[in-house]
């Protein structure tokens, strides 16, 4: 068998929806619903690139200087965004991810960070992927297996295909009343701006066109159920969606403009993170996990016509 860079390749199936989940990261590879993509694969045979379909943990999005504090302790971790002075998406891209359940339409991924010298802690996280028949849910849990508290957050990184097309040629529906604004350096957060009248108001359903975001938004509107809904309409006439239970305040959209040029606008980033970028480092809606305590948070994604 040739060398897969992603590891194992871990298949799921419910009725036409098809999902591939991997090994290195824990990422979901490809999910697909009649044949068509709802996320943006990266290819089998290549590297994960822009953390396509990856959990974000023990914190999303970037870390200003690699530093934070907790309990009265400075830390640094490494910069893995080393152009900016960022350490950026948490310490689990690239770490093998055991199975720890595998069925037909779900399968269960899991990974421990042991303590070390920027992260003395000892955190298990459990991802499942599951198929049903409102598409697929993913959640996520995470368990101090520690003897003290630890900060704690999440994201995922999937990216809304934009079919055969590119995202020049797609609607988008999403409703946030605030985008926090960054620096043009280091996409560092520097203050917030209202969404309503802007470039970024997607609340009425608009063509995207060559517009270009790589932004958290906050202050998302919810349907009855507490879901958040990122929707991207393609010129086939369907429609690939994603939302966030109310455990996700904050979605960064992200266009990929910065990604390898044959890997551009072929989807949108709709990430969904617990707190906002830096907050490691400013303490905002970062979770105190007590030894023994667990947190659950889930999103999903499906195909609509």
């Amino acid at each position: 068998m040739a060398f897969v860079p992603s590891g194992m390749q871990l298949e799921i199936a419910l009725g036409a929806q098809r999902a591939t989940v991997v090994e290195v990261g824990g990422a979901v590879r490809e999910y697909t619903d009649f044949g068509l993509p709802v996320l943006d694969p990266f290819p089998v045979d290549a590297m994960c690139d822009g953390a396509h379909g990856t959990p974000l943990v023990p914190w999303p999005n970037r870390l200003a200087d690699g530093q934070y504090s907790w309990d009265g302790e400075s830390y640094q971790v490494a910069l893995t965004e080393p152009g900016k002075h960022n350490a950026i998406h948490g310490f689990l891209r690239w770490a093998p991810w055991s199975v720890r359940a595998h069925d037909a339409d779900r399968v269960v991924m899991g990974a421990t960070i042991h303590p070390h010298s920027g992260y003395p802690f000892e955190l298990d996280v459990v991802v499942e992927y599951r198929l049903d028949v409102d598409g697929l849910v993913v959640t996520t849990t995470a368990t101090n297996l520690g003897d003290r508290a630890l900060p704690y957050a999440n994201g995922q990184h999937p990216y809304l295909s934009a079919g055969d097309g590119l995202l020049d040629d797609c609607t988008l529906e999403f409703t946030a009343a605030t985008r926090i604004v960054t620096d043009d350096d280091r996409q560092l957060p520097i203050g917030t701006e209202a969404v309503a009248g802007t470039d970024f108001d997607f609340s009425t359903r608009r063509s995207i066109g060559a517009f270009s975001m790589d932004f958290a938004f906050t202050d998302v509107a919810r349907d009855d159920d507490g879901r958040a809904w990122v929707s991207l309409g393609r010129s086939d006439g369907t429609r690939a969606e994603i939302w966030v239970d109310d455990t996700y305040p904050y979605v960064e959209l992200y266009t990929g403009d910065t990604l390898a040029p044959h890997r551009q606008r072929r989807g949108l980033g709709s990430e969904p993170m617990t707190c906002p970028p830096n907050a490691f480092a400013t303490g905002e809606r970062i979770i105190r996990l007590e030894p023994g305590a667990s947190t659950v948070t889930a999103w999903g994604a499906r195909l609509a016509t």
